[in-house]
C-alpha cells in the first residue's frame, strides 16, 4: 500500500473535479478513492477475561448484552489462546505479532527497541496514513511510547480503578477509558482512517487490595440476587492435583486463599469480576453507539479480545500463567460490517492466537505485514474460506517472576502436553482435552498413551524450533 498523508484524504473530493482537466489526477485520484475505502480499526483489549466471561460463550449469569450482540454480528472464535499467559508478555505479542522467545520481552521490565517497535501493528499503521490512538494499559516495559501515536492517553504499571475527575468526584477507570474513547472518535473519526487501541484494566484484579475486584459502584446491585455455580473443577483439589513442586511457593495459590478459599469468598469474588466485565460490556455499546451517530459504523472493523484467561479457583488457583485452559484460552470476536449477510453471528473453530491480532489488523489496512510476525492473517477465516491452517501450537511461560514455575508445550484441540523445565528431570502432563476438558488427570503414565505422549515430545521440539530459532 502506499503511504498517503492525511491531508491527501480531505482532498479527494475536491480533486474528483478535476480528474478529466489536469493529466495524472486520474492516476492520483485511483489512489485517493483507494484511500477513502481503507476500513477504520478498533482493537478492544481486556485483561485477565478468561474464555467463558462472556453471554456468548454460554455464561447464563454474566450480563454482557452488548458483547453478545457484536458476537452476533460478527464472527466467533471458539477456540482462541494466547501464546504466553501474563500481561506484560501477551501485549507485546500482540503489538508485534510474536512469540515471546522472539521478542524477548520476558519480565516487567523490558520494552522494545527502536526496531522491534517500528515493526508493530501501530506504527505500520501510523507510517500508512491511519490516525492512531491507544487508550489505557500499555503494559510493555516503563517506557510509554507516548509520541508515536496521534492520540496518547495510556499509562504504565496496573493503573488504579478508583480515579477522580476534575472536580474531585469518584470516577471509575473504565468510565474514563469510555469518554476517552468517545473523545478520540468524535476528534478524528470522519478524517480518514483510523486504529484506536483500547487497553482495559478490567477486570484485571487491583493488586495488592484486599478487595481485588474493584467495580464501579454503579453495578453494586447486579447479581446480588445470582448464585454463581461452582462446580468440580472450580474447587479446591490443589493438593491432589499437582507435584510437590508446583505446591511450594505458588504465587497462585496464594492468591486462591485469599479470593476463592470459601464459598462466601468464591460468590464475593466472581461476582465483583462478573461486574467488572459488565462495566467494559457498557464500554462496547456506548462506542457502537456513537460510530452510529457519526456515520462511520459501516466502514469500522472491531476486534475484541483478552490479554490471558483467568483462574477463578479452578484447581485450587487464582490468577493465570500455567498451561490450562482457563489460564490460556480467552474470548475473541470479529465485526466487519463489509462481510456478506450469511457470515454474520457464524462460529469458527480454528485456533487463532494473540499472535494473530497484528498481522490481521495490518492485512485489513491492506498493508504487508512485517517479516517478523510470526502471527496469521485471520481474515480468510472471517470470509468463511477453506484455507490450510493451524491445528496446534506452541506455548510458552518464561518470564521471570517468582513464585511461577516455568513451563513450556503443545496445545492443540484435542491433547495438551505441558513440560515443567525447570525440573530435573522434567516434570511432564499430558491432558485429554475431549475426555477431560476440565484438565484433572495426568496421563503420561498411562500405557494406553504412551504414543501420543512420543508424539507430543516430538510436535513439542518441531513448533519450539520454529517458534524461537
Amino acid at each position: 500500500m502506499s503511504t498517503l498523508s492525511r491531508r491527501s484524504f480531505t482532498l479527494a473530493g475536491f480533486a474528483s473535479s478535476l480528474a478529466f482537466a489536469v493529466p495524472g489526477v486520474s492516476e492520483k485520484l485511483s489512489e485517493a478513492s483507494k484511500a477513502k475505502q481503507l476500513p477504520n480499526l478498533i482493537f478492544l483489549l481486556t485483561d485477565d477475561h478468561r474464555w467463558d466471561g462472556v453471554g456468548f460463550m454460554s455464561n447464563s449469569q454474566i450480563h454482557t448484552p452488548c458483547l453478545d450482540t457484536l458476537a452476533a454480528d460478527g464472527v466467533v472464535f471458539n477456540n482462541a489462546y494466547v501464546t504466553t499467559s501474563i500481561c506484560a508478555a501477551s501485549r507485546a505479542s500482540i503489538l508485534s505479532g510474536q512469540y515471546v522467545c522472539r521478542h524477548g520481552i520476558d519480565n516487567f521490565e523490558k520494552t522494545f527497541t527502536g526496531e522491534q517497535f517500528k515493526n508493530t501493528y501501530p506504527v505500520q499503521l501510523r507510517n500508512s496514513g491511519y490516525t492512531t490512538g491507544f487508550i489505557g494499559k500499555y503494559g510493555v516495559g516503563t517506557t510509554l511510547p507516548e509520541t508515536d501515536f496521534d492520540y496518547w492517553r495510556g499509562f504504565a504499571g496496573q493503573g488504579h480503578y478508583e480515579q477522580q475527575d476534575e472536580n474531585g468526584c469518584y470516577k471509575h477507570l473504565t468510565r474514563i477509558q469510555e469518554e476517552q474513547a468517545l473523545q478520540f472518535l468524535d476528534r478524528y473519526g470522519k478524517e480518514g482512517p483510523f486504529c484506536l487501541s483500547v487497553s482495559f484494566k478490567a477486570p484485571h484484579c487491583q493488586d495488592g487490595d484486599p478487595r481485588q475486584f474493584l467495580y464501579d459502584p454503579e453495578y453494586e446491585s447486579l447479581y446480588n440476587d445470582t448464585v454463581i455455580p461452582q462446580p468440580d473443577y472450580l474447587t479446591d483439589t490443589f493438593a491432589k492435583r499437582f507435584p510437590a513442586f508446583f505446591r511450594e511457593n505458588n504465587e497462585g495459590r496464594k492468591r486462591w486463599e485469599m479470593c476463592f478459599s470459601t464459598p462466601e469468598q468464591f460468590q464475593k469474588m466472581v461476582k465483583a469480576y462478573y461486574r467488572l466485565i459488565t462495566g467494559v460490556d457498557h464500554v462496547i455499546g456506548a462506542l457502537r453507539q456513537r460510530l452510529e451517530a457519526l456515520g462511520i459504523a459501516d466502514n469500522t472493523i472491531l476486534i475484541f479480545t483478552g490479554d490471558n484467561g483467568f483462574f477463578l479457583g479452578d484447581h485450587g488457583l487464582a490468577g493465570k500463567w500455567f498451561g490450562y485452559e482457563s489460564s490460556i484460552r480467552v474470548p475473541f470476536v470479529v465485526y466487519d460490517p463489509h462481510l456478506p449477510r450469511e457470515l454474520r453471528g457464524t462460529r469458527r473453530d480454528d485456533i487463532v492466537l494473540n499472535l494473530d491480532v497484528a498481522p490481521t489488523l495490518l492485512s485489513m489496512a491492506g498493508i504487508t505485514p512485517p517479516e517478523g510476525m510470526q502471527g496469521r492473517d485471520i481474515s480468510p477465516l472471517l470470509s468463511g474460506e477453506k484455507v490450510p491452517w493451524r491445528e496446534d501450537f506452541f506455548y510458552e511461560h518464561t518470564f521471570d517472576h517468582g513464585g511461577i514455575p516455568k513451563s513450556e508445550g503443545v496445545v492443540s484441540r484435542s491433547i495438551k502436553y505441558l513440560r515443567y523445565i525447570d525440573q530435573n528431570p522434567v516434570y511432564e502432563e499430558l491432558l485429554d482435552l475431549q475426555t477431560d476438558p476440565h484438565e484433572s488427570t495426568n496421563l503420561v503414565a498411562d500405557k494406553a498413551y504412551a504414543d501420543t505422549l512420543q508424539r507430543m515430545r516430538i510436535r513439542y521440539r518441531e513448533l519450539r524450533a520454529n517458534a524461537c530459532g
